[in-house]
């Protein structure tokens, strides 16, 4: 037999037989107790990883309406077992149909604050239920009913006010208290609730039961729809029934690339996390990372950050409305000559590179990282925009809308609400998905597979990059979530970093190399990571320490 065919006939049996090998033990990574619960309670009743997945995100629409909802969107990256397929569930919101792109600007022009953020006009339409109900219908198991049966038990039965609750409410509690409805169910007496006290969402709960029972058109047609229409129009929003009825998922082909021997699988647009994760992996390829000092490290990641984020702001978009520039963006021959401009003793100035012409993310957002026992795996990046997202709710629907029309360029070169700025790419237009950072990934390694993802604004990919590199460099799901984080995204020109992220030395050897540092109050993110260890024949799962979710093998 020749050589060749003898060596492709051996990876495909290699390959078969990784894909038939099944994880010792499930896990769940949430970022709550009760989510997680809820997608080992699927699991156990026969449900695969992605009827959990389904579970635990519907629930973490109930226990943490400051970082997603029913009223939000986001995007669910799947691999399914038995025949290595894999799809990003596209879930992320639209613009409603009679939005434009000049809508939060006033008559000279200039952006109109909190227009775009605040009430029923910053609300695009809304894609988790849709998401929810084709991840069941054409991956699941189990039927509606059977998944998002916890959800609804919790949005009945209330959950229990954490400090945490009680931070994000004090953050947004004017503009809870602009909302009759929200204020009801969000607030006690108009304030924030006391430690214990239980939040119960029974309008939440009826218009799960119509999703649970009539999937997508229990929730674009009939009395959730018309509630949520009637509402927003009242407050001065823009929805049509037009605009509900012909919302649609989209399953996108997730972007792939590698990093020294593993296999990087991300979103695809439109979350600009996949391509500016590839292409930062693809600069930092170029340099023996092991043999580094940590300042070299630091240094370089922040330069390859730079040019990532200076590319995001340029090119990225809804590929559905604009060409989006992706197999160039992710071609390491282009990291190389990105690359080719990094001084190794000296920073880059933002305003250096060409191209366009700032407060930072936190908690709000939020991310599950599923695997079940027939190797099944999903990582999931949900979001409502900022905390408690537009803080409106329409009469009667339970629903907390989104704010996610901010994600959009409201101006070309104008940052919008995380500092972030963009281009025509990313200019409102009637039924666009804003732009994302939201990044979802596996790692495929020859010792085995990981998957994370974290919830953050504009720090998502950052972080993302910073708990990959810990897994390359062998460290456990553990040391993923706990790494000290820094960030920086072109503009402002800025090198944030966490409370006790770098010594007394490495800040001054960094700004000797001309870095502006920026020690940034309270750490960021909160990111969920399993790890099927192969080789080991084990499953390790971990929580951030820094939010209150939970990690369980079972």
């Amino acid at each position: 037999m020749h050589i060749r065919t003898l060596l492709l006939l051996l990876l495909a049996l290699w390959s078969s037989a990784q894909a038939m090998e099944r994880p010792p033990a499930a896990a769940v990574a949430s970022a709550h107790p009760l989510a997680t619960a809820a997608g080992h309670e699927i699991l156990a009743a026969g449900g695969n990883a992605f009827d959990a997945a389904v579970a635990v995100s519907a629930v973490l629409a109930v226990v943490e309406p400051y970082s997603s909802g029913l009223g939000g969107g986001g995007f669910w990256l799947l691999h399914r077992a038995g025949d290595g397929r894999q799809v990003m569930v596209d879930g992320r919101e639209r613009a409603p149909l009679a939005a434009h792109r000049d809508m939060y600007l006033d008559a000279k022009g200039e952006v109109v604050p909190g227009l775009s953020m605040d009430g029923a006009l910053a609300a695009a339409i809304p894609g988790a239920p849709a998401a929810l109900a084709h991840i069941a219908e054409h991956y699941g198991r189990l039927p509606l009913t059977h998944s998002l049966a916890p959800a609804i038990r919790h949005a009945r039965g209330g959950f229990e006010v954490s400090e945490h609750y009680q931070r994000m409410t004090t953050f947004r509690q004017e503009t809870l208290r602009a909302s009759p409805a929200a204020a009801r169910t969000f607030l006690k007496d108009h304030a924030v609730p006391p430690l214990g006290h239980r939040i119960r969402q029974p309008d939440l709960a009826t218009t799960l039961e119509r999703l649970a029972r009539s999937g997508h058109a229990g929730f674009y047609q009939g009395p959730t729809a018309r509630a949520m229409l009637d509402g927003v129009r009242q407050a001065g929003g823009i929805w049509s029934e037009q605009d509900l009825r012909d919302y649609r998922v989209v399953e996108r082909i997730p972007l792939r690339g590698s990093y020294r021997g593993l296999t990087v699988t991300t979103a695809a647009p439109p979350s600009s996390g996949g391509v500016a994760l590839l292409q930062m992996f693809n600069i930092l390829a170029g340099y023996d990372w092991g043999t580094l000092a940590e300042a070299d490290r630091v240094h370089l990641a922040v330069e390859a950050m730079r040019r990532a984020y200076r590319d995001r702001a340029a090119f990225l978009g809804d590929p559905d409305f604009v060409d989006v520039p992706v197999t160039r963006l992710t071609d390491p021959a282009y990291a190389a000559s990105l690359r080719a401009g990094i001084d190794r003793a000296q920073a880059t100035p933002s305003a250096a590179l060409p191209g366009i012409a700032a407060a930072p993310g936190g908690y709000h957002t939020t991310h599950l990282s599923i695997l079940d026992r027939d190797g099944n795996r999903v990582a999931a990046t949900l979001s409502i925009n900022y905390p408690f997202g537009s803080g409106f709710m329409p009469e009667g629907s339970g629903v907390l809308l989104n704010d996610e029309m901010d994600d959009f360029s409201a101006k070309p070169g104008v940052p919008n609400a995380y500092g972030l700025v963009g281009a025509e790419a990313n200019a409102i237009a009637p039924g666009k998905r804003p732009l994302s950072s939201m990044t979802p990934t596996f790692i495929d390694g020859p010792d085995g597979v990981a998957i994370l993802g974290t919830p953050g604004g504009s720090r998502i990919i950052t972080m993302v990059l910073l708990g990959t590199l810990e897994f390359a460099a062998g460290r456990a799901p553990a040391d993923w979530v706990t790494r000290p984080r820094f960030h920086h995204q072109y503009l402002p020109d800025t090198l944030q970093f966490e409370p006790g992220a770098f010594s007394a030395d490495l800040q001054d050897e960094l700004t000797l190399r001309g870095h502006s540092l920026q020690q940034v109050a309270q750490p960021w993110g909160n990111m969920q990571a399993v790890w099927w260890d192969r080789r080991g024949r084990r499953v390790l799962a971990a929580s951030d320490p820094r939010g209150e979710g939970t990690a369980e093998v079972r």
